[in-house]
């Protein structure tokens, strides 16, 4: 089998889990050496000759640089960096392509000489090595300046791949950036010398439209613009490396900042996150992931890639470890002991800062004080308005700016080559002028920013951040978007960066570079106060905000079935042909049309928050007409959704019939990804109108008739509810058939729960009398029957059936006074009498009264089927027409091999609470996503997390882009306020999450967000449903715990 050449033992960060402490990972420097020790004492002669390396710039241009032959990657790259003057230097590497033709990184400490074979010929080039999931990360203007150049690359190179409209609109910024405002003609005659796209011809009407629409933006808006776009693509930062599996099917393996990844042609199938992986390593062609057991059991968990040859399965690996160490790790990685006498495998390790790292030092080094002004970077070629006195957008550096004494100052020289004289795909951009017409001393300057600052609201999208990335940990703050004003310059064409030797007369960057402040840090709260300005404050905004973080949530529940489940049934084959075929032929077009739905509105609120020109305000910061659009497409999936209860009925019988489905299902629900009962996924598609419908009517609400977007709402409005007719008693019917299978397996001793007729009614704990005196018990009440528990729950983590009544021929009477126990009532059946109490006078009504309706239903066996549900739930309150808008329990996934995860049901048995069918259809429109900042009682910092609530528990994620929850909280016996005084919480939008003992603060970015938050937990912690009992004032106790 042969040695492993190459190992990286993934260590655990503090992304992995909440709470973890630090760690560092292994570098190849000698102990006390850094990088420019290292350099400087490694021997160069001087007599050797210079070699002459090529460099082709972010924007065409080519320059040539002049060093000695012995001189390593890191003094190349050092130089180009001041060459450049580019601070955050730690995301851009050097890039060349080797003689098979694939391209590979400048590795820092190797010999230039000993890693380009034939530097006379070959044309290196700057480029992006690590993308950041947000470019809100990026500090300095100037580097997302060369970020929009690396997004412009790889549109012209065929790297990002994305839909005709997504193009065009990244054209129609970069145009906007480089040309200035729309002027037609001059535009078609710019798109004509200069190729953004292959066949750009097919799109360029599309792309003048959009430019049309970014009048007045700035250039640094608009590189903005491009990357808030680009990041949400899925080839975002993306590079393919050809391998295949153990079946040899052909498969695309690439990193990106979350963990490794795998696609089959441009479809991503499979994501190892860095918290999943163990170790990585590799063996001649073969590239290994080692799991950690939890993921996918004690066995498999080794899975193997076969590369095209041993050195591309080295280089792909070498950037596995790169991207771990870049995005995981705090602290730059400590020295690795050599070996004595021989060691086995590579000894690469990334030798550069970490994120978090290069973020402390812009911060510590007030370089983010002192952001570029970005300036129109092109000319335009009209004839009407020559202007000669336009500089070249690439200048040379100064030696002047050098530093004093550097030994790289005096070995190297740069020469400035037009970019025609290189090899490249496409035809250059960046257009060539008479040297006459600039100073060559022209440089690229900083710019002091003054002490004002435009306010701005905050907004979640400038703080995605991924799963144990260290930058993110303690978060404090959202952070702070494009600047709504912008100081223009009286100037016009000007180099985007220009000397200014009256710099006390400029006005502030058009773009302030985001803060990453740590929890508590000084300027947090002025921080805060301008930020919470800056994005629209229109109530619609946080609506439409509100559609986008829900969609995100409702994708990834559908990714549940679509990759995750069916990857499970496919690799152990377990699955019959006509079951797939029927699952998810309905669920797979449901999903492709809510990812194109969702690129959409991320698309809509991207414009929305970037827009700041009155003329043309009402063009994007609407949401109706993207509403409607797709409310009139999604109702040709009606048909699907119908179908969904067959899918749950055939489901079901399959795993009874078959053994090997029955394990796999059940395993399949251990996983993490899994974070609530499987078949509770397939309800999502149709839950998911319900809550269309109920935001859709919250904006007709806030709008005026008169309002442009008000006739869109009320449009979509009016198809959802269509579909929502159609589909009210398939979703009541299904909600039932799911609470019965789940039930199916919490519970041992009852047999076909899922019998035809029966519904679920109310589930829930009460203290029966017994000889030893009152004891919990976990009561079931079906439309035919009640069944309750033996006390606790069994080492499987279910329970145990002890009692079944049949409801023919049941009483129920109240018997407090016969007792002398508060609360109680006695249940007479024909085969016993029990008495039992419950926690309150409230509890105590709920179940009488769904006893009572159940009896009566009971008696009319022949008109039960449908009569039950349409009485006892829907009558008490419309749930889809009305508008009526510790503690924690370990997480499904912790629990051992053999046991039951925790459901609701195990809730209600914990927090001694009680639920009904009319309760689970209640939180269908209680569910709610987005970021918070959470706060435990006596911690000082807040912690910044994607949060969910659904199915009456909040589940916490690093990001939105994360594939399952860090941890959980179950709300049911939770009492929700506003912080009182004693708590000392002095921030706004601030509620309170209590129960017993157990405190917890949340944070909202706005009015509406928190008032949402408190309203949705409220419901469903007490929802209208739950205390819509007609009992009198004074026996409505307060719930106690």
């Amino acid at each position: 089998m042969g040695e492993i050449e190459g190992t990286y033992r993934v260590l655990q960060t503090p992304g992995s889990r909440l709470g973890v402490q630090k760690t560092t990972g292994v570098s190849t420097l000698e102990p006390g050496q850094n990088l420019s020790t290292a350099m400087a004492s490694s021997p160069a002669k001087t007599h050797e000759r210079d070699l002459l390396i090529k460099i082709k710039m972010l924007d065409n241009t080519v320059e040539v640089l002049d060093i000695e032959s012995k001189y390593y990657g890191q003094t190349l790259l050092t130089e180009v960096y001041k060459h450049l003057n580019l601070i955050e230097s730690d995301y851009f590497g050097i890039e060349f392509q080797n003689i098979q033709s694939y391209w590979i990184w400048l590795e820092p400490m190797k010999p230039v000489i000993k890693q380009v074979r034939r530097p006379k010929t070959t044309m290196l080039r700057l480029a992006v090595k690590f993308f950041p999931p947000d470019p809100g990360q990026l500090q300095e203007e100037y580097t997302r300046y060369l970020f929009a150049l690396q997004i412009k690359r790889d549109l012209a190179e065929e790297r990002l791949t994305c839909s005709d409209n997504t193009a065009a609109l990244l054209v129609s910024h970069l145009l906007q950036s480089e040309i200035g405002d729309f002027d037609e003609s001059e535009d078609r005659e710019h798109l004509k010398t200069n190729q953004y796209l292959p066949n750009q011809e097919r799109i360029e009407g599309k792309i003048l439209e959009f430019h049309r629409k970014h009048v007045g933006q700035t250039p640094a808006e608009s590189d903005f613009q491009v990357l808030e776009i680009a990041r949400k693509l899925e080839m975002y930062g993306i590079r393919f490396h050809l391998a295949s599996d153990r079946e040899g099917t052909k498969i695309n393996l690439a990193v990106s900042h979350m963990g490794v990844l795998v696609f089959q042609g441009n479809t991503k199938i499979n994501t190892f996150n860095w918290s999943k992986v163990r170790k990585l390593s590799f063996k001649r062609k073969r590239f290994l992931i080692k799991l950690h057991p939890e993921v996918c059991g004690l066995y498999q968990d080794t899975l193997e890639f076969l590369l095209g040859s041993r050195d591309e399965c080295k280089n792909f690996w070498k950037i596995c470890v790169e991207y771990h160490t870049f995005f995981r790790l705090f602290d730059q990685p400590k020295p690795k002991a050599k070996a004595v006498f021989f060691s086995r495998g590579s000894s690469f390790r990334y030798s550069g800062r970490t994120q978090k790292q290069l973020v402390d030092y812009i911060k510590d080094s007030g370089m983010k004080k002192t952001p570029y002004e970005r300036r129109h970077s092109k000319v335009r070629t009209s004839t009407r308005a020559p202007n000669t006195d336009v500089p070249k957008q690439s200048v040379p550096f100064p030696e002047g700016l050098r530093a004093p004494g550097s030994p790289a100052s005096a070995a190297t020289s740069f020469h400035s080559v037009h970019s025609s004289a290189a090899p490249a795909p496409v035809r250059p951009i960046f257009a060539e002028t008479s040297p006459s017409s600039v100073d060559p001393r022209t440089t690229y300057t900083r710019v002091p920013e003054k002490s004002t600052a435009v306010p701005a609201e905050e907004a979640e999208r400038k703080a995605t951040q991924q799963p144990g990335s260290p930058v993110l940990q303690g978060l404090p703050e959202e952070r702070a978007p494009l600047a709504a004003l912008v100081l223009k310059s009286p100037l016009g064409l000007t180099p985007a960066f220009q000397v200014n030797l009256n710099a006390a007369g400029q006005g502030s960057s058009p773009l302030l570079s985001p803060v990453l402040s740590d929890a508590g840090g000084a300027r947090m709260e002025e921080d805060e106060e301008m930020k919470r300005k800056r994005y629209p404050t229109d109530k619609a905004y946080f609506i439409a905000k509100e559609i986008l973080a829900t969609e995100r949530t409702y994708l990834k529940d559908l990714e549940v079935i679509t990759v995750w489940f069916r990857s499970a049934v496919i690799k152990e084959n377990a699955m019959p042909e006509g079951l797939m075929t029927l699952l998810f032929s309905n669920i797979d077009p449901i999903y492709e049309f809510h990812r194109g739905f969702l690129k959409e509105i991320e698309q809509r609120l991207a414009l929305w928050e970037g827009k700041t020109n009155a003329h043309v305000k009402g063009d994007y910061q609407r949401i109706g007409d993207v509403m409607l659009r797709n409310m009139r497409t999604l109702k040709e999936f009606t048909n699907y959704l119908q179908k969904h209860d067959e899918v749950l009925t055939e489901l079901e019988k399959a795993t009874k019939r078959l053994k090997k489905l029955e394990v796999v299902y059940k395993e399949f629900e251990l996983q993490k990804v899994c974070y609530l009962p499987l078949n509770t996924f397939l309800l999502k598609p149709i839950q998911r109108l319900m809550h269309y419908k109920l935001v859709l009517g919250r904006l007709c609400k806030h709008y005026t008739a008169e309002h442009r977007d008000f006739a869109d709402c009320r449009n979509a409005l009016r198809e959802v509810t269509e579909m929502t007719a159609q589909l009210q008693h398939s979703l009541i019917r299904l909600e039932n058939f799911q609470k019965l299978s789940e039930l199916q397996h919490d519970l041992i001793g009852i047999d076909n729960l899922t019998a035809p007729g029966r519904e679920f009614i109310r589930e829930g704990c009460l203290y029966k009398l017994t000889k030893k005196g009152l004891q919990q018990r976990m009561f079931f009440l079906f439309s035919d029957m009640l069944l309750y528990t033996s006390k606790g729950v069994t080492g499987t983590n279910q329970f145990k059936i002890h009692g079944h009544l049949p409801l023919h021929g049941m009483l129920v009477e109240e018997s407090e006074n016969e007792w002398a126990v508060p609360h109680c009532f006695t249940i007479y059946s024909a085969q016993k009498t029990i008495v039992v109490a419950a926690s309150t006078r409230l509890e105590m009504g709920k179940w009488m009264e769904d006893l009572n309706v159940a009896i009566e239903m009971a008696k009319k066996s022949t008109e039960k089927s449908d009569m039950l549900l349409e009485n006892s739930v829907c009558n008490r309150s419309n749930i889809f027409c009305s508008l009526a808008v510790s503690p924690e329990l370990p997480p499904r996934y912790l629990l051992g091999q053999a046991q039951r995860p925790n459901t609701i049901t195990h809730v209600c048995w914990y927090r001694n609470q009680s639920l009904s069918l009319s309760d689970y259809l209640c939180m269908i429109q209680n569910q709610l996503s987005g970021y918070l900042l959470r706060k435990f009682k006596n911690s000082n910092g807040w912690q910044k997390l994607w949060v969910v609530f659904t199915n009456f528990c909040l589940f916490f994620y690093k990001t939105h882009q994360d594939d399952f929850p860090l941890a959980s909280l179950p709300l049911l016996g939770y009492a929700v306020s506003s912080p009182a005084e004693a708590d000392g919480i002095q921030k706004d939008y601030v509620f309170k999450l209590q129960f017993k003992s157990h405190v917890y603060f949340f944070r909202a970015e706005s009015k509406y967000t928190f008032e949402r938050w408190m309203e949705v937990i409220k419901r469903a912690t007490s929802s209208p449903a739950r205390s819509s009992l007609q009992l009198p004032k004074d026996d409505k106790d307060s719930h106690s715990d």
